[in-house]
């Protein structure tokens, strides 16, 4: 990323052990892998939509350990209430006093296994952790730890039983996308990495939680030149408008967009956004932000804004 120096060849070097880390524990998912740690330094969140089995907890507790942060398992069921997520206050008799007993919010790598299990209302509590970084209980805010990073999951199969996620709560993710079943070759080294133990018991932290911070700092730093900012815009716009689309992706969609292609460009080494980047990383940023018309698939229609919407 420009001229070598001793912060930029850190950098590469926390980026690639972090990387390396992962792939040690997670099979053939190079791909997905990298989606988290753009989600992860662009200082967003994910939503994995999956079915069982297939490496979802993995990857945040290896996410988790990589870093040295706390990891935090939060499996919601409709009688999961908001105290469950953020925590509460609890009378101490010796002390004579309520003492605030924290949630599973407080963590830094968050788990919120089948979210749309849990009721509206805990879903809003999860949801205004994500966006404010802090809980307010009885008129008394209190920070979350930073880096705070949610990886939300719900089967795409399954919905007896659950509530769907509303626009505006979607709209909080930075980027959805699935792990999808690894292939045989994959699936057979899974089995013969696993035959000895669990191989996320294994991984040791391989760099800080202060590393985390400053690699999300120097995201901010890539450079984005208008000509790429007016195509970002112009793909965006254009879900506001098209027949296909009910309703189109917001602003904050946009600015989704522009911080995870510059982690995305950080991530290989370029202080500079590309328009392929934004190509990338398009479906997983704004195909859950849209609501398709007549029952058509949103993957489908963007793919489609995208060979229509030239780079100028």
């Amino acid at each position: 990323m420009g001229e070598s120096s001793p912060t930029i060849e850190s950098h590469k070097q926390a980026l690639q052990a972090l990387q390396n880390n992962l792939q040690r524990a997670i099979v053939g998912k190079d791909g997905a892998i990298q989606l988290v740690l753009v989600a992860l330094l662009g200082g967003g969140h994910a939503l994995l939509e999956d079915v069982p089995g297939v490496g979802k907890t993995l990857l945040a507790k290896s996410l988790a350990r990589s870093i040295d942060g706390k990891f935090q398992r939060l499996q919601c069921t409709p009688d999961l209430l908001p105290a469950d997520v953020t925590g509460t206050n609890i009378w101490n008799p010796q002390k004579g006093q309520f003492e605030f007993v924290a949630g599973p919010a407080f963590s830094n790598v968050l788990l919120a296994d089948e979210i749309n299990r849990a009721t509206p209302r805990t879903q809003a509590a999860l949801l205004e952790v994500m966006e404010e970084r802090q809980v307010t209980l009885d008129g008394l805010s209190r920070p979350v730890p930073e880096p705070f990073f949610v990886i939300a999951t719900q089967n795409p199969i399954e919905y007896q039983g659950t509530f769907p996620l509303p626009e505006a709560q979607m709209d909080r993710f930075a980027l959805s996308f699935s792990l999808g079943y690894p292939s045989a070759e994959d699936e057979l080294r899974m089995l013969q990495r696993h035959q000895m133990g669990a191989i996320d018991q294994d991984l040791q932290p391989c760099i800080t939680l202060e590393s985390v911070r400053e690699l999300q700092k120097a995201c901010r730093q890539v450079q984005v030149s208008a000509a790429v900012q007016d195509y970002i815009l112009r793909l965006v716009r254009s879900t506001r408008q098209d027949d296909e689309i009910t309703l189109g992706v917001s602003p904050r969609g946009a600015v989704a967009m522009q911080r995870s292609a510059q982690a995305l460009a950080f991530l290989q080494n370029r202080d500079y956004i590309l328009p392929d980047d934004v190509k990338q990383l398009a479906l997983s940023v704004l195909a859950h932000r849209l609501i398709p018309a007549g029952g058509k698939n949103a993957r489908t229609v963007v793919d489609r804004l995208l060979q229509t919407i030239s780079v100028d």
